[in-house]
């Protein structure tokens, strides 16, 4: 019985062996972008954990990583590359085009944490969603350990993406004092800005603008308290009004 159960594992081995061979070759983008997003976490890990690479290093080759995930999904997105206002309209309303545009920016800023939060994020989201695709074809038994971990980030992927949302956020503060420190140029806050607007109105994933709504019922909380002073309750109220003057128009059925 034992030589026949043998058998049977060293037959079965294999089959999952050629279905993932067989994935790999017929599914090249997606495996490329699993294998983009690894990098970009791998290099996260060595830009915190400085053993191997140079925090310098580590971080470029992050927004390098990401800049590389996000042309491959928009090749996935939009095949047929045009000329036209309809094209460049539906390019800049796609989410890869937004971190293709994120790491652009940030490819000459000092590095921070910060700035590679959102991306490391995205990426150990999508890396673990995928690597559930990539065991499931070397058999429902394997790598129970990794199976395990995967369903703890997909079961925490809601608070994942309004962490990514908030970390969004944060870097435009980060950019205008990075700016004031001769960390960045002023372009950059041009350029986060225009990112941030984008974000904001992404038709794909709204966590970005319901993030934006719930700091600004937490902040008008905060200042309607009656111990606030009237000189904060005044400031934060103005720059309420400012942020909300300066986000984008929806339209209503979103």
């Amino acid at each position: 019985m034992a030589e026949g159960d043998a058998g049977t594992d060293s037959e079965t081995r294999p089959k999952g062996i050629e279905a993932l061979k067989q994935h790999v070759v017929t599914h090249k983008v997606e495996v490329s972008l699993w294998c983009t997003r690894l990098a970009a976490i791998v290099f996260t890990f060595a830009y915190i954990i400085p053993l191997f690479w140079n925090p310098a290093s580590a971080y470029y080759r992050i927004l390098l990583a990401n800049a590389a995930t996000s042309a491959l999904r928009l090749h996935q997105r939009l095949p047929t590359m045009q000329i036209s206002v309809q094209f460049l309209t539906q390019l800049f309303k796609e989410d890869s085009c937004h971190y293709l545009l994120y790491s652009v920016i940030f490819l000459y800023v000092s590095p921070s944490i910060f700035i590679i939060l959102p991306v490391f994020l995205f990426s150990l989201i999508h890396f673990a969603s995928y690597s559930l695709t990539l065991l499931d074809l070397l058999g429902q038994n394997t790598w129970w350990g990794a199976r395990l971990l995967i369903s703890l980030v997909e079961f925490q992927s809601r608070t994942i993406l309004r962490i990514i949302a908030f970390s969004e956020i944060l870097v435009m503060p980060l950019t205008v004092a990075f700016s004031f420190f001769g960390k960045s140029g002023l372009l950059t806050i041009v350029f986060y800005y225009h990112f941030l607007t984008l974000r904001y109105g992404s038709q794909r994933n709204p966590h970005t603008r319901l993030m934006f709504s719930d700091l600004r019922i937490a902040a008008e909380h905060f200042a309607n308290k009656p111990g606030v002073p009237s000189y904060l309750r005044s400031a934060i109220l103005s720059v309420i009004a400012t942020i909300s003057r300066m986000a984008p128009i929806m339209p209503h059925s979103q």
